[in-house]
């Protein structure tokens, strides 16, 4: 069962002479429950997905749909609340607010929404990342990977349907990056989480079940990893 679908998605900017096609026509599904990377250099389009798939930006043609939901049919309010509820992301810069505890900004997604926190299932998260003789510490007395760690966390808590990633370990060091992206794919097993990441880096998209590889707008491989 596909979580995530995209058909004929096009990112066009400028017209004429300066047209640039971002998309180009992209087909993409992700099953319930499956760790995608999509791997490109820069410029090949991989952001531009990244941010259609999440619905932060609209596409100039296309469609996305976000368990079976066609979240470009929603109006701007109705789209912010399905994002913040079905959707997690992890970016490369780890977003956290420094005033705040790592307990409360790993549930502060959850809080803007009006919920109440799952104070077991966060307990269980934070146990399986390694946070949990942190979450009274503040962001600065974190290493980075312990701070992308409570990204991640931050990103299971609200429960969404998919997890899309940034260049998640693009702040840090190769062997933390191994350790981060390794933590990343047992909680998504853990928790039954689809994980989409964007990367240019071979080596750590290696660690996903499938790798997409795209160019130029257009997907060019959709091989095992």
């Amino acid at each position: 069962m596909s979580i995530l679908m995209t058909q004929g998605l096009r990112k066009v900017y400028g017209a004429g002479d300066t047209e640039v096609r971002a998309l180009d026509g992209v087909d993409l599904s992700v099953g319930q429950g499956e760790f995608v990377a999509i791997v490109g250099t820069s410029g090949s389009g991989k952001s531009t997905l990244l941010h259609m798939l999440g619905g932060l930006d609209r596409p100039t043609a296309g469609k996305v749909f976000v368990d079976g939901n066609d979240i470009f049919a929603l109006r701007d309010d109705a789209l912010t609340i399905f994002r913040r509820r079905k959707i997690g992301f992890v970016f490369q810069a780890y977003n956290l607010v420094p005033v705040l505890s790592v307990y409360e900004n790993i549930v502060l997604p959850i809080e803007l929404d009006g919920g109440a926190p799952d104070r077991a299932y966060i307990g269980e998260i934070a146990r399986t990342l390694g946070l949990e003789s942190k979450l009274q510490s503040l962001p600065s007395q974190l290493s980075g990977g312990q701070q992308q760690r409570v990204a991640i966390a931050r990103a299971l808590a609200t429960k969404p349907a998919i997890i899309l990633a940034d260049e998640p370990t693009g702040n840090l060091d190769s062997r933390t990056s191994q350790d981060v992206l390794g933590l990343m794919k047992v909680t998504g097993e853990k928790f039954g989480q689809t994980i989409v990441m964007i990367t240019h880096n071979e080596e750590i998209a290696q660690l996903a079940q499938r790798i997409v590889r795209i160019e130029d707008g257009r997907i060019v491989r959709r091989g095992e990893a």
